[in-house]
């Protein structure tokens, strides 16, 4: 269940401003891609406590699954910050139309190792975001 810990309006604390306006164009929304293909781009994020994905901005229509429980914090650009307990198999849906994005992190601010699977679709309203030619190369070495 999500709790708000500031409101929407809010605004961002000034070491977490920066890092926000620099991730706008950040398509890493996962700590490793797995795999990538012409459909979709499969990504996973492992944070043990304490550990954080900075901000990333999701423009492709995409889902994530929670693979283990824990409880997670994040940030947005409206200075909204939300709590989150996750449940294993806990699984969301989100769509954004052409022009439409989130930008956020991800901090797992629980007692346990937290693991998502996140799958983005690649023919979404909005192209999508480059990706670092070293995240990339790691995904194709697996594949292969």
């Amino acid at each position: 269940m999500a709790q708000e810990v500031a409101p929407a309006g809010a605004s961002l604390p000034p070491h977490l401003a920066q890092e926000f306006i620099e991730a706008r164009t950040n398509g890493c929304v996962g700590t490793r891609l797995l795999s990538e293909d012409a459909r979709c781009r499969v990504w996973t994020i492992v944070l043990p406590p304490g550990a954080r994905i900075g901000f990333h901005t999701h423009v492709l229509d995409y889902f994530w699954t929670a693979v283990t429980a824990g409880r997670a914090r994040s940030h947005y650009g409206d200075g909204r910050v939300a709590e989150v307990d996750y449940e294993a198999g806990d699984i969301q849906h989100l769509s954004f139309a052409a022009g439409e994005s989130m930008t956020h992190d991800l901090a797992n601010v629980g007692n346990t190792e937290l693991i998502f699977t996140t799958v983005e679709f690649l023919d979404s309203a909005n192209p999508p975001l480059d990706l670092p030619a070293a995240t990339r190369a790691e995904a194709t070495r697996r594949a292969a």
